[in-house]
């Protein structure tokens, strides 16, 4: 596990986290990672990563906050499972075939919210173990089937911190 707690020690973080499980496009990593420095969220990704975290264009699209993001990263979902030992109700699964509406729960503070590749989603492995856990972000248009990872990470960011901001 690499962590990097980020340059600022006053800031306040909530923890809630935001976990990329094996992210391909660096931009779409970079652009999260703004997201979570925005909201006081954990970044943790789960390798491998399809680019080297030191690519310039994570870090153009996270521009002058990424050092300011608090990154973890494993090795794999099973260093994160047993790192973290997340508790059932923690973790939010989102694919776009996901049973229930991410307006439908209510997240608790030290919620978890999962995000696969942006080409294959989360893999079949993680999503058989986490059935119950699975949302999806509902759209009018049934000529789009998903959105853009960095798009759904901020959508789903600010629906789970709903009231608590």
């Amino acid at each position: 596990m690499l962590t990097n707690a980020g340059a600022s020690a006053n800031r306040q973080i909530v923890s809630t986290s935001i976990i990329l499980i094996q992210p391909e496009i660096p931009g779409n990593t970079g652009a999260v990672g703004r997201t979570c420095v925005a909201l006081g969220m954990e970044l943790i990704l789960i390798h491998p990563l399809g680019f080297d975290i030191s690519d310039k264009r994570v870090k153009r699209s996270g521009l002058d906050y990424w050092p300011h993001v608090h990154l973890t990263e494993y090795a794999s979902w099973d260093a994160f499972l047993a790192a973290r030992q997340p508790r059932p109700d923690q973790l939010f699964l989102f694919e776009e075939f996901g049973s229930r509406s991410f307006y439908e729960p209510d997240y608790p503070d030290d919620a978890m919210l999962v995000f696969g590749q942006e080409t294959r989603g989360i893999p079949r492995s993680i999503i058989e173990s986490h059935e119950d856990r699975l949302f999806h972000l509902p759209m009018r248009s049934d000529v789009i089937r998903s959105l853009n990872l960095a798009n759904t990470v901020s959508a789903a960011a600010y629906q789970a911190l709903r009231g608590k901001l």
